[in-house]
């Protein structure tokens, strides 16, 4: 879509995933003109938010405050749901728990505070969602049991989050270019007040939201932050998030800020393309992932187990598992199953693309393991068959304490004995979901340089801001993030336009 930009836009957002669009709705909201650059065409716009699940993890005091974000408030399943709650001191308590011994940043703080207000938002705008049924319940006594204080996702998951985002942005007159990347940023007196497009063309505006993801898509900014390891990470989402919104913000002094080293990370299909497979429907693009290894074992190429799987639920151990697990010999792992959980494991374990080896005997599964030693696999899997808690009731809704001890690394809960066929193996690999490190944004999202002063004219959101994730990151925090500083960023930008032209006035 041309646009004439001659006498310029309020707001230009650079991307499209789900915290470009929050920081469109709210700028189109607070009366701004706003014009989305995405860099991607049409197949692939929407970010990496167009790649997820669509789960949003948020604080609520109850089902009073989940039913009314529903887009089916007639499911019959509800008057059996028991959703428990989720207060902001929980919430809290969960990032604390990744952040190494430290209090919340300001940013987590803000999340937390902010993330129920902004689903309500979402939910006024006709943001619709869903009850996760299928990956965040358990059925027990006739009832759907809710665990780990995420419930709900985006109706249609995350490309049906980022199309009805985009749809209201459409309904409040906003307008999106594709195939619209932006190499510069346009800089008079000082203040931000435009793009430069790979074409050479200029687009003015009177503020400038950056909302184009972190560096996880480059390699050598992966090297660079991260380690050598991170070279030949599989990439979960967009390949267009490559670290220019950072780049761009440098070049006006703007404050790193954040934890560059670590990053989200997931255990994937070892089989899997180096990006998500782009010829998949999206909605099929997220079975590459393989996140059930809390059910069964991981062993490394040595034969050896390497985390306890059972530590934590795993949308609290997935994030730092997929960085072990790259961080292993040969970057791989094999998880290991048997047919006591085969109805447990998600559908990606069942997707027709799935990678695994299967046997009626161990023996014959530990043999089809590809560049592991045998008799040292053999060894792990009998000592940790020997080590289970046969007393200890097994329940995948709650941190059972079914351990399985005197073994290193222990496994705290949910541990069964290998031993009914059939048995599967699945080869797993790390796979990078987007980067920690940053930017540093004041309450309108406006960016922040070394000296503590803001960028005039040149805010950001999303993966850009920095300081939201330290060492790990609760599941679902993700979007939620998005939403809370694109929101923030949206707000910001318009108030500042506005300001600037009355200025110019």
């Amino acid at each position: 879509m041309m646009v004439d930009n001659s006498s310029g836009f309020d707001v230009v957002v650079v991307g499209s995933g789900n915290a470009a669009m929050c920081a469109s709705i709210a700028a189109l909201g607070a009366g701004a003109s706003v014009l989305v650059l995405e860099k991607a065409d049409l197949s692939l716009a929407g970010g990496n938010s167009r790649y997820t699940a669509g789960a949003m993890r948020f604080a609520y005091e109850g089902s009073g405050d989940l039913l009314p974000l529903l887009e089916d408030q007639d499911d019959a399943r509800l008057p059996l749901a028991d959703f428990g709650a989720y207060p902001r001191s929980e919430f809290a308590a969960d990032l604390r728990s990744f952040n190494h011994g430290q209090d919340l940043s300001a940013e987590q703080q803000v999340l937390v505070d902010e993330s129920l207000p902004t689903m309500q938002w979402l939910a006024q705008h006709g943001v619709l969602f869903e009850p996760i049924y299928g990956r965040q319940s358990f059925e027990q006594d006739g009832r759907f049991v809710f665990w780990g204080g995420l419930t709900l996702a985006a109706a249609g998951e995350g490309p049906g989050l980022v199309d009805r985002e985009l749809a209201v942005v459409h309904d409040l007159g906003g307008s999106i270019r594709y195939s619209s990347g932006v190499v510069d940023l346009i800089v008079s007196d000082g203040r931000v007040c435009g793009v430069v497009l790979e074409s050479g063309e200029e687009v003015h505006a009177a503020a400038v939201v950056l909302a184009c993801g972190g560096f996880e898509a480059n390699a050598d900014k992966r090297v660079e932050h991260l380690g050598q390891d991170w070279k030949v990470a599989k990439v979960r989402g967009t390949p267009h998030n490559t670290g220019i919104g950072l780049d761009l913000a440098y070049t006006q002094g703007a404050k790193r800020h954040g934890v560059y080293e670590n990053c989200h990370a997931t255990p994937m299909d070892l089989h899997m393309p180096d990006f998500a497979n782009l010829d998949l429907p999206h909605l099929e693009r997220k079975n590459y992932r393989k996140i059930c290894y809390f059910l069964g074992i991981m062993l490394n190429n040595r034969g050896e187990r390497f985390v306890d799987e059972g530590k934590d639920f795993r949308n609290y151990t997935y994030a730092q598992f997929g960085r072990a697990v790259l961080e292993q010999p040969g970057h791989r792992a094999w998880q290991l199953f048997d047919a006591k959980v085969a109805e447990l494991l998600y559908e990606e374990y069942r997707f027709h693309d799935a990678s695994f080896v299967e046997s009626d005997t161990l023996e014959g599964l530990i043999a089809q393991l590809d560049d592991v030693d045998k008799g040292q696999a053999s060894a792990t899997v009998s000592a940790f068959n020997a080590a289970v808690d046969q007393e200890t009731r097994f329940d995948p809704s709650i941190k059972d304490g079914k351990r399985a001890a005197g073994i290193q690394p222990p496994k705290s809960n949910w541990a069964q004995s290998l031993d009914t066929p059939p048995f599967r193996a699945f080869p797993v690999t790390g796979g990078i979901t987007f980067t920690y490190g940053g930017l540093q944004v004041d309450e309108h999202g406006g960016v922040i340089r070394d000296d503590g002063s803001v960028i005039d004219g040149l805010h950001a959101c999303g993966e850009l801001v920095g300081g939201v994730f330290v060492g790990g990151y609760p599941g679902g925090s993700g979007l939620t993030s998005g939403a809370v500083f694109g929101r923030r960023a949206g707000l910001g930008a318009a108030l500042g336009s506005r300001q600037n032209r009355e200025a110019q006035a």
